[in-house]
């Protein structure tokens, strides 16, 4: 190869190479806008939750004299009296206990019935199954307010208000219908081949579903973890109405107690927010990696 075709191969190459970087950037630069509204959102939800656990650690003088802002600038001024009040006011250890007792079962409850039922539509044939499947479908947009008072009756009837099992079949019964057909759907795309290939080696559905389809689940189970865990832990709602003023009241139930019909001790719900969703925010880390995969996955797939 001569001297000439040699830099002439090498300018070649570097034109090409110059060419590649301005198509980087021009892609780059056409996804600008949406980087920009996806920061802007991301802004809209961060800063006030940051704005919240800075709060949790200033005393109310300092509230109501500056922003929150103020307190990353020395001085700091942090403290953890409103932690301490909120830990110290009654019954929030046994209310923080109890939302855990009431949390954890709950959720366990619903994901097991609900990717068994899941199986059952998406795999098994019986008589009526697509009438139960679009009854059950049904029922997500029924207002569980309309319910509250007749299986409050029915609880009270049966001797179940004001436990924790009340608590856990009213949670059961509401969520249920979303999370068999999010599952549903999931269990529904799985290749049939394998469902197929194991009937043919004698496999029954008890093996198919505990083999085969739960371990292919866990991005949908997952990812419905972290929303039923989500809704029972922060649920106010249901707790109060099937748990009253009994002692088995959550930390939800507890907190509304701190403010006082003129809106006294408001600044300790700062510090009680940052508790109330600390463990939801842990769980969510653990399973993030899980979460989208299994959203998207069982939301399209039918």
């Amino acid at each position: 190869m001569s001297q000439a075709e040699a830099t002439t191969r090498r300018e070649t190459a570097g034109a090409g190479a110059a060419v590649g970087v301005l198509d980087r950037w021009g892609h780059q630069l056409q996804r600008l806008p949406l980087h920009l509204v996806i920061i802007i959102f991301i802004a809209i939800w961060i800063v006030p939750t940051i704005g919240l656990i800075v709060n949790s650690f200033r005393n109310v003088q300092d509230m109501g004299s500056a922003g929150w802002w103020s307190a990353l600038f020395p001085p700091h001024g942090f403290s953890l009296g409103s932690y301490q009040q909120v830990l110290n006011t009654e019954n929030v250890t046994t209310s923080i206990f109890n939302s855990v007792l009431i949390t954890v079962p709950a959720t366990v409850i619903q994901l097991a019935i609900a990717t068994m039922g899941a199986y059952a539509f998406a795999w098994m044939k019986f008589p009526g199954k697509d009438l139960f499947f679009i009854v059950i479908v049904g029922l997500m947009v029924v207002p569980i307010q309309m319910t509250l008072i007749p299986v409050l009756q029915i609880f009270k009837a049966t001797g179940l208000a004001g436990t924790f099992i009340a608590v856990w079949l009213a949670h059961s019964g509401y969520g249920l219908p979303f999370e068999v057909f999010l599952l549903r759907n999931y269990l529904g795309g799985l290749p049939r081949e394998i469902f197929e290939s194991a009937e043919m080696d004698g496999a029954g559905h008890a093996v198919r579903f505990l083999r085969i389809a739960v371990p292919m689940t866990v991005p949908a189970i997952a990812s419905l973890t972290i929303f039923v865990f989500l809704g029972v832990w922060n649920d106010l709602l249901v707790s109060l109405t099937f748990l009253g003023s009994s002692p088995n009241r959550p930390f939800t139930v507890v907190i509304t107690q701190l403010v006082t019909s003129l809106g006294g001790g408001w600044q300790f719900l700062t510090a009680a927010a940052v508790l109330q969703m600390s463990l939801p925010l842990a769980v969510f880390i653990f399973l993030q990696r899980y979460f989208v995969r299994g959203i998207t996955s069982g939301s399209v797939k039918g």
